[in-house]
């Protein structure tokens, strides 16, 4: 089966297009997946159409685990944007891959992808799940799944996903996609309460749809919590906090609203970094910590039981 593949590409800042390219044939090993639903990320993607991407500008040395600011990692025009998208397999050279199914996979927002089950995270979804849903379960689920894991190491070492943030009071800056499926994701194990912080009131409105509290993120927000939430003698506030909002800002009101040697789980991605976090104040006094939570890293000890497949796996029970 051969046609067109049409892929989204931003050529420069603000210059985004849909490339028409042939369709080549379908090699010995790969399956055709093509292409229903693909999720839009409004923020590692959107760096790339206004030009604020960190690889636009630095290299990452994954062996020194530096930025080399003096050569860039990328250059326009970038033909691979988007990690949620959800397709059906119509053509199949390997056994291990039927045709017919619905699969969840990270390939960028194009019509048509062949992909090798040997080198690509490959999701097989599950009748009973909402396909749109799907677009969650390949990267950004997981991503969520992954920030619960990260809260863990503060108690019995994460041999559950629920062990930091079970019986806990929850604070999640930032009423994105993320922040809303990680204040999901603590709800579904226990939390003792979920608040959901964000500046936005469709945002907010969205949270409250799902059941879980939210609030308006402002400098108050750290002073309103802590007088709810007491633990005891001078130890006030929020036991974790999950950081889900790109924002300087929005990571010092975290700070703020934890209790005395808590933690902030930060998934957020700071393009601009982060001049407005005044380490000098909460951080300082209270022996907080900063524990960043991203994609491609478990807690140390956890890579041989929790690995993509099983991160996605918990965002499929989530999502039923």
């Amino acid at each position: 089966m051969t046609g067109t593949i049409t892929t989204l590409v931003v050529d420069a800042p603000g210059q985004a297009r849909l490339d028409e390219q042939p369709e080549p044939a379908l090699k010995a090993g790969l399956f055709r997946a093509e292409t229903l639903y693909t999720g839009l990320s409004a923020g590692t993607e959107l760096t790339w159409f206004r030009g604020t991407n960190p690889n636009l500008f630095s290299t990452w040395d994954a062996e020194l685990g530096l930025f080399d600011r003096s050569r860039p990692s990328a250059g326009y025009p970038v033909r691979r944007l988007g990690y949620m998208e959800v397709a059906r397999v119509t053509d199949s050279r390997t056994e291990a891959m039927p045709t017919g199914g619905l699969v969840a996979m990270a390939y960028g927002h194009k019509t048509v992808h062949h992909a090798d089950l040997l080198t690509e995270h490959v999701m097989a979804l599950p009748d009973n799940l909402d396909p749109l849903l799907g677009v969650y379960v390949a990267h950004l689920g997981p991503i969520c799944a992954n920030g619960i894991l990260h809260a863990a190491p503060e108690t019995s070492g994460g041999a559950s996903l629920g062990d930091g943030v079970r019986g806990r009071l929850v604070l999640v800056t930032g009423g994105g996609l993320i922040g809303l499926l990680t204040g999901l994701f603590a709800r579904q194990y226990g939390a003792a309460e979920v608040v959901v912080a964000d500046p936005t009131p469709q945002r907010r409105a969205a949270a409250e749809r799902l059941g879980i509290t939210a609030v308006d993120d402002n400098d108050d927000l750290p002073t309103t919590l802590k007088q709810r939430w007491r633990h005891g003698p001078g130890d006030r506030g929020a036991d974790v906090v999950f950081q889900c909002r790109g924002r300087a800002q929005s990571l010092a009101v975290a700070l703020r609203a934890l209790r005395p040697q808590g933690t902030v789980v930060d998934l957020a991605f700071y393009t601009d970094g982060a001049d407005a976090v005044r380490l000098g104040e909460e951080f300082h006094h209270s022996g907080l910590s900063i524990r960043c939570a991203q994609i491609g890293r478990v807690p140390r000890g956890q890579a041989s039981f929790w690995d993509r497949r099983r991160l996605s796996h918990e965002t499929i029970l989530l999502l039923q």
